[in-house]
């Protein structure tokens, strides 16, 4: 049951924004990112274990899968904006092609370094404060003592805070990673269809004229 909230969560705050009717194709996709990641993370914050996501490796695969189901799973439209975006003018496409290039594959690259740099980040200050410490037992021993109580405090107060930080950061990964295939799925004809219902109300609202 619990499982099935969080399940939900994803499908109606993330899926169902981003990626409209296609959203139940990329559910097992960003379901199996977000549980990976969260479980990784709180695995991570238990004394001797692994800290996967704090891993720049790991966070590259991730990305990698994404960056893939992004190219993979483009339409012609996304592809021909891309490439020829129209409305501009010839000189201008030559400088905004290779920007709009380089943005895509910036794209895997924020999600690995985002991911990444948090998770890393906190480790090191948990790790910070508790060898203030060691560093304050070394100048005086009764500094040592004296400093461990708010040595601890601070640090259950910062894992606390990493609980938080670790499904914070999975559903920031995976609501991007649903942002990003968004962006290339869509057809691209929203703005037509709301132009024409927008006429067709202009034209119902006119009154007739005998």
């Amino acid at each position: 049951n619990a499982l099935e909230s969080a399940i939900i969560f994803i499908r109606d705050e993330v899926a169902k924004p981003n990626l409209g009717n296609k959203y139940a194709k990329f559910m097992p996709l960003l379901l199996t990112v977000f549980f990976f990641i969260w479980v990784n993370n709180l695995l991570g914050l238990l004394p001797g274990g692994a800290n996967l996501t704090g891993n720049i490796a790991t966070t590259l695969c991730l990305a990698l899968v994404a960056f893939v189901v992004m190219l993979v799973k483009a339409n012609s439209h996304f592809w021909g904006h891309l490439f020829n975006p129209p409305g501009v003018p010839m000189g201008v496409k030559f400088l905004l092609v290779p920007i709009e290039i380089i943005s895509l594959f910036i794209k895997p690259v924020a999600l690995t370094i985002r991911l990444f740099a948090n998770i890393l980040a906190g480790h090191i200050v948990i790790l910070c404060v508790i060898s203030m410490i060691f560093i304050f037992g070394a100048l005086s021993k009764f500094a040592g003592i004296g400093f461990v109580p708010v040595s601890l405090g601070f640090s259950l107060f910062m894992f606390s805070l990493e609980l938080l930080v670790a499904a914070i950061q999975a559903f920031i990964f995976t609501n991007l990673t649903a942002v990003f295939i968004g962006q290339v799925v869509e057809e691209g004809h929203g703005h037509e269809a709301h132009g024409n219902e927008g006429h067709g109300h202009d034209a119902h609202s006119k009154p007739a004229h005998h």
